[in-house]
């Protein structure tokens, strides 16, 4: 309900008025492998790859929206979750109607302890685990990319 508000208002007025950045929480979800560390994308509505992310959460702290949406989008089941955010990038918000917000999302380290098979959405996305350097060549967001190459890093 409050995401088809948010594509009503954004439609409404007109794109060179300024608006406030929108927030989200992604959650970056990295494994242990015998290659070394891997991080979880998942796809977007529109197909590109992301991390899972989504709107804060009333009543909940910023890290536990973020590993909330770990769960939905992604199957996460258990994993542990840093409490302040790894780093933040700004990008658009594209919703299904075609409209674009600014937006500003927190990003938080989740190390993963377990996944299912079965999740909230996972009839509507597809899931890969690979290193994390693969992972900014398959990002689109810049800031994001910026931030999988420093974890890659360390």
């Amino acid at each position: 309900m409050l995401s088809t508000f948010r594509a009503a208002i954004a439609a409404i007025f007109p794109p060179t008025i300024t608006r406030p950045p929108v927030q989200q929480l992604a959650a970056l979800c990295h494994r242990r492998a015998k290659n070394g560390r891997e991080v979880l994308l998942v796809t977007s509505s529109h197909g590109r790859w992301i991390l899972p992310k989504g709107w804060p959460i009333a009543g909940m702290n910023a890290s536990d929206a973020a590993l909330q949406e770990a769960w939905e989008e992604g199957g996460v089941r258990k994993g542990k979750v840093d409490a302040t955010a790894l780093g933040s990038f700004d990008g658009q918000k594209r919703y299904d109607g075609g409209a674009t917000v600014p937006c500003h999302t927190e990003v938080f380290s989740i190390e993963v302890k377990s996944m299912a098979k079965k999740f909230p959405e996972a009839d509507r996305r597809e899931r890969i685990w690979v290193a994390a350097d693969k992972a900014a060549d398959l990002v689109q967001e810049d800031g994001l990319r910026d931030i999988l190459r420093g974890f890659a890093k360390n």
